[in-house]
């Protein structure tokens, strides 16, 4: 597996598997075929409620623990110094680690000051070997990054050929910061698996669309987590090592940039609300579950 070195020196793999909306039932399954697969960076999340499926699968698998690049976030309801940081040992706990390749906030909205605040704290103790954070646009990414201790490592963002990223992946270069790539698939969306450009350029290197996605990202130093629950996509999808995209192919897919979020925008005021009712609501469900179980 190819790397990245992070701003600190931490060596990180260049593609992953990501675990978004793997259900509890199919997770230690799916990440058990992905490391046997050949995946060593497995990316999940406090709000995905499946690392303690992940922490089972690692348990599971023989590979050592030190050679899984291992993520998580913290979800804006854990905002805040004190909660942040209860809400990262929460983490390892349900992985069954005790510490943490990379952590990020996953939001860029609340008090996510203080929680990096212990995300900072937290990697000096060397509990968390980089920080990092997602959904970061451009301008809340450079902010960050000027007004922090320590600038994120990672930051991690839809990134697929019909939102290439391209200012923020030149505004991360400066910070040295490294752009990651959810959704690098685009999740389909926009006719992405079924693209003229891409479909002729796969077929000219042996390859698929999905493959051609991949590997267009990975030549532009962007780390990719492709997610598939079925262990032949996996393959597929780790197989791009061995082949290289001509200048001529980056230019085509360069082309095909819509400079639009194929899901939905962190600047809309819209979503900030929903973000915010979503997290209000989970608050209700918390306490209510905490009060019937004190029944």
């Amino acid at each position: 597996m190819e790397t990245v070195t992070l701003r600190n020196g931490v060596e990180m793999p260049v593609l992953g598997y990501g675990v978004y909306q793997v259900t509890q039932e199919e997770c230690e399954r799916c990440v058990l075929d992905a490391l046997d697969c050949g995946y060593r960076l497995i990316d999940t999340a406090q709000s995905y409620f499946n690392e303690e499926q992940v922490g089972a699968a690692i348990a599971k698998s023989g590979v050592r623990r030190e050679d899984i690049f291992l993520t998580s976030k913290v979800w804006l309801e854990h905002y805040g110094y004190d909660a942040a940081k209860a809400s990262v040992e929460e983490s390892m706990r349900k992985l069954g680690t005790d510490y943490l390749d990379l952590m990020l906030l996953h939001q860029p909205f609340s008090d996510a000051y203080g929680a990096w605040r212990a995300l900072e704290d937290l990697y000096d103790a060397g509990r968390i070997r980089a920080i990092g954070i997602s959904n970061f646009y451009v301008d809340r990414m450079v902010e960050f990054a000027n007004f922090n201790r320590i600038v994120p490592m990672v930051n991690q963002m839809e990134t697929n050929p019909l939102n290439q990223q391209s200012e923020l992946l030149q505004w991360a270069g400066k910070y040295g910061i490294r752009l990651e790539a959810w959704a690098p698939f685009g999740e389909g969306r926009g006719g992405l698996f079924e693209n003229e450009t891409l479909t002729k350029i796969g077929a000219k290197h042996g390859k698929s669309p999905a493959q051609v996605m991949l590997r267009w990202n990975i030549q532009r130093g962007v780390i990719v987590l492709p997610k598939s629950t079925h262990r032949e996509r996996m393959q597929e999808n780790i197989d791009v090592f061995d082949f290289t995209l001509s200048n001529e192919d980056m230019a085509e897919i360069a082309a095909l940039d819509t400079k639009t979020s194929q899901f939905f925008d962190h600047r809309d005021p819209a979503m900030v609300e929903w973000f915010a009712r979503m997290v209000e609501e989970r608050k209700r469900n918390h306490d209510g579950a905490s009060e019937k179980k004190s029944w």
